[in-house]
């Protein structure tokens, strides 16, 4: 029984081929099937057929040569079916590779045309058809249906694009929402929720007389027929009316006639009703999420109303710079503004005449709400009256040198020369000390030179320090000064050249340079009445100062030289809570001291040069008469 187990799976390895090898496998499990299970197999005895078989001594060998026999000729079977079936295969595989070089050939191979798009046209029907074969050939170039990745790819291309049209195109974004909401909703809601806003932001009341519509041809929003007030008990509310309806309201309201105001506004502010012809205005995203403002270019045209400070009271000994604005996230920070054809009545504290204050033309190349002060100084151009005295801030002009050539060395950011034309001393010397306050009548004409630092940061240790040393020297040379020597201003104050040494290019990137001439016309002073506040020697040089300017009947020039720190302007909206009316007295007192000082000298020169001249017509008065005896 062995043996023939043997002999059979000795067959099977040597005629079964390699691919069919696992199912030939089945021949060899000792199993009740049948030996071999293809069709082509003869049917063989199994083995345990054979067990009583090998008992008889007479039928085994009979039995054997059976089997062998049959064993042989299942063998010859299965090599002939190996052989058809390599066959077989071999002859797919030819032409399996036939087929791949036939196809290798183009011109054998059948293709699929894609359709065009006359053709996909040509088969739509209807209009919207055609319309959405249009659509997706722009978008697919084929008329296949969307799946989900178009219609993502869709919503992330709108989503993108819109916000890249709000951050670059801001003003058109607002503008087209303001047309639709217009159209949509009514023009008085739309009023309101944008005055309400803006209200929030300035704390004032804000009316709409017309609706707030886009101007497409000048890329802006305009807001036209505007009335503004800050009152107390103003309830900061916007609306849409007429502008003598609210006039009349808000002086009801100034009167007392209507509801007190809260008990947490005391009014102790600058209260004023204006109207306002145009506001043009261009938004800006990246400005807004950058914490500046949404403002970015603003010009105002034709402004009219009555701006009242009668109501500030002021702590006594209070300081100025109290009053500087504190700077917080959100203020506006305008890249241009311009403003034209501005007139408004000025109530003073303690004045029982208004006077008039007109801005003819402005621009300014920024203005901030934290540095307001500073960037009117920094105006381009700026005209205008105050009290029917003419001002202009214009860029400084010398003969023969154009202005874009005074400040080739990058000294300066700007030089700019200030101008004002005959203005009351009442406006200068209210609440200040020096000789300012000490001067009760006459007009003045200013004429300063501004020299605005330059933005760069390039201010090392070394500029800093020969800086200082500069500034020391020159304050001890001040004091240590004679009182017969003439007068003589660092770096020539009276000289229209610009300024070019290394300190004061390292003070330009610091300070604010301000060059003065002060012309005083038919001016009287007199001595205050409480002067505690000066020391022992300024205590001394009142009178002289006093009798000196009393003293002259026409006009006295003054020069001098104010040297402020930049950092001095953040937060002031004035020249007082900046301290510049303070610098400017103090210059201007020690202009008079040296003026008093050279006027006494003169004078010790006069009696000296007539004492010696008597003399000397006594000498020769003398000799005559020995000369006659």
């Amino acid at each position: 029984m062995a043996t023939l187990h043997r002999v059979s799976r000795l067959c099977t390895r040597r005629l079964a081929l390699p691919s069919q090898r696992s199912s030939w496998l089945k021949l060899t499990t000792l199993s009740p099937r049948p030996f071999l299970t293809h069709p082509t197999t003869l049917p063989v005895t199994p083995w345990y057929s054979l067990r009583h078989s090998f008992h008889s001594t007479s039928g085994v060998r009979a039995e054997l040569e059976e089997t062998s026999r049959n064993v042989r000729k299942s063998s010859e079977n299965l090599h002939n079916a190996a052989k058809e079936l390599g066959s077989k295969s071999e002859g797919e595989k030819t032409v399996t590779d036939t087929d791949s070089v036939t196809d290798t050939k183009p011109e054998d191979k059948p293709r699929w045309k894609r359709p065009t798009k006359e053709e996909m046209l040509s088969t739509a029907t209807g209009f919207y058809n055609r319309m959405r074969v249009r659509f997706k050939w722009a978008l697919f170039r084929q008329d296949r249906p969307t799946n989900m990745d178009d219609i993502s790819a869709f919503l992330s291309w709108f989503m993108v694009g819109n916000i890249v049209w709000i951050v670059l195109g801001t003003t058109t974004f607002f503008s087209l929402v303001l047309f639709t909401m217009n159209t949509v909703f009514a023009q008085e809601w739309i009023a309101s929720k944008i005055g309400n806003i803006v209200s929030r932001q300035t704390g004032m009341s804000v009316v709409f007389e017309e609706a707030i519509v886009p101007h497409w041809k000048g890329g802006v929003i305009q807001f036209r027929n505007v009335f503004v007030s800050r009152r107390p008990g103003g309830g900061h509310k916007a609306r849409k009316g007429s502008q003598g309806e609210a006039a009349a309201l808000a002086g009801e309201k100034q009167y007392g006639s209507l509801s007190s105001a809260p008990p947490d506004d005391d009014g102790n502010y600058t209260q004023f009703d204006l109207t306002i012809e145009t506001v043009d205005v261009t938004l800006s995203f990246s400005k807004y999420m950058s914490g500046k403002g949404i403002l970015k270019e603003v010009e105002v045209k034709g402004i009219r109303g009555v701006v009242d400070r009668n109501h500030l009271r002021w702590k006594r000994n209070q300081d100025p710079r109290n009053n500087r604005n504190v700077h917080k996230t959100g203020d506006f920070e305008i890249e241009n503004f311009k403003l034209e054809d501005a007139l408004v009545s000025l109530h003073q504290p303690g004045r029982d005449k208004p006077f008039n204050v007109s801005v003819f033309n402005m621009e300014l190349p920024q203005l901030r709400k934290h540095w307001l002060f500073y960037d009117l100084l920094s105006a381009n151009n700026l005209s205008g009256s105050y009290d029917n005295s003419l001002f202009t801030i214009h860029p400084r002009q010398i003969h023969g040198v154009p202005s874009s050539q005074l400040n080739e060395d990058k000294t300066w950011k700007k030089v700019s020369r200030l101008r004002v034309d005959k203005v009351n001393i009442e406006h200068l010397n209210r609440g200040v000390q020096g000789a300012f306050g000490w001067i009760v009548s006459g007009n003045v004409d200013l004429l300063a030179d501004l020299m605005l630092p330059s933005d760069t940061d390039d201010y090392t240790m070394s500029e800093m320090m020969k800086d200082v040393l500069e500034r020391w020297e020159h304050t001890l040379m001040r004091r240590g000064r004679k009182s017969g020597d003439p007068i003589s201003m660092p770096g020539g104050s009276h000289s229209d050249e610009p300024l070019t040494t290394s300190a004061q290019a390292a003070q330009a990137q610091k300070y604010l340079v301000l060059d003065l001439r002060v012309q005083l016309n038919d001016v009287r002073a007199a001595v205050p009445l409480f002067n505690t506040d000066l020391n022992y020697v300024n205590n001394a040089m009142i009178r002289p100062i006093v009798a000196y300017i009393n003293s002259r009947d026409t006009y006295i020039p003054i020069n001098c030289r104010v040297v402020k720190k930049v950092d001095d302007f953040a937060g002031s909206w004035t020249m007082y809570d900046s301290g510049l009316m303070d610098n400017i007295s103090e210059e201007v007192y020690q202009a008079f001291a040296e003026n008093v000082s050279n006027d006494e000298a003169r004078h010790r020169r006069m009696k000296k040069v007539s004492l010696w001249s008597l003399q000397l017509a006594a000498q020769l008065l003398l000799l005559s008469i020995g000369t006659i005896a």
